[in-house]
């Protein structure tokens, strides 16, 4: 009697073992879905696309909310370090608001759109332009143009200020506005969208880029072709100054990292936060 019992024991857990390995095996490479908010735990790095900060601050905070045993921890320093971090294992997410570099696409690296990025040109308020058409920017950022009478403005020299090589908002500018032309060295290089809005708020004549979150009162946005920014016109497709924000893993993600793309994509977070913070939702843009 007590072998047939140890027998009926034997043969339960194997067919235990059996029903998880099936299980796991369905699963593929991908992690299940945490059931609960006390399944998510860890921590959470990214690095990148300045850009993408007033977006990703708040899905930081209200992720943490949520999953009270996670920490997010979010840095800038580029579209390209980001790439380039998570690439070498350093971060978890990449955030980067351009396509992946060519040298790193046989890294193993995973792109999840997270939004629609518009930029702006904006000027000291001193600067009497309110619109510049696409040949002109193309003048004035090669240094073709270097003073704002030549465009219709008043005798004053222009200071273009924007990003250093490695940023990705300078790459959606030279891919979208400028066709690939070479940017003037005869410019003003700072690390990040406030430091150049900076600038340009105490600099008389100058002029630069920026992410649409960052226009504020302290400077004057311009119009592109004659149209004035609005995510209407992005969507419509009359404004084409934008670009992809992008979330970089190294393989798929798993757990806390894969909890936190799926929030910030996710259409409850999306329509709250994206509007507002001067972005695209990805819903409402063609992948």
């Amino acid at each position: 009697m007590k072998l047939v019992k140890k027998s009926k024991i034997l043969v339960a857990a194997m067919s235990l073992m059996l029903g998880v390995s099936l299980v796991a095996g369905c699963g593929g490479t991908k992690e299940a879905a945490p059931k609960a908010a006390a399944d998510v735990q860890g921590t959470v790095t990214a690095s990148g696309s300045t850009a993408l900060l007033p977006l990703l601050k708040p899905g930081q905070e209200e992720f943490q909310k949520k999953y009270d045993k996670v920490t997010v921890n979010i840095a800038g320093g580029g579209s390209f370090t980001g790439q380039n971090q998570v690439a070498a294992g350093s971060v978890n997410i990449g955030n980067s608001d351009v396509a992946l570099q060519d040298n790193l696409k046989d890294k193993g690296l995973v792109e999840h759109k997270l939004v629609g990025i518009p930029f702006v040109f904006i000027v000291n308020s001193d600067v009497a332009v309110e619109n510049l058409s696409q040949q002109q920017y193309v003048d004035i950022m090669t240094g073709k143009i270097t003073n704002w009478k030549d465009v219709g403005g008043k005798d004053q020299k222009i200071t273009l200020v924007h990003r250093a090589k490695s940023s990705g908002s300078r790459a959606t500018i030279a891919q979208v506005v400028l066709k690939n032309a070479d940017f003037t060295d005869n410019a003003v290089i700072q690390d990040s969208n406030g430091a150049v809005r900076s600038a340009i708020a105490s600099t008389p004549g100058a002029i630069g880029y920026v992410d649409a979150a960052y226009v504020d009162q302290s400077v004057k946005g311009l119009s592109y072709n004659g149209v004035k920014y609005s995510i209407e016109n992005v969507v419509n497709g009359s404004y084409p100054v934008y670009t992809f924000g992008r979330m970089f893993t190294k393989g798929e993600p798993t757990g806390a990292v894969k909890a936190f793309i799926d929030y910030v994509t996710s259409k409850e977070f999306q329509e709250t936060y994206a509007e507002k913070n001067g972005f695209v939702p990805v819903t409402k843009l063609k992948k």
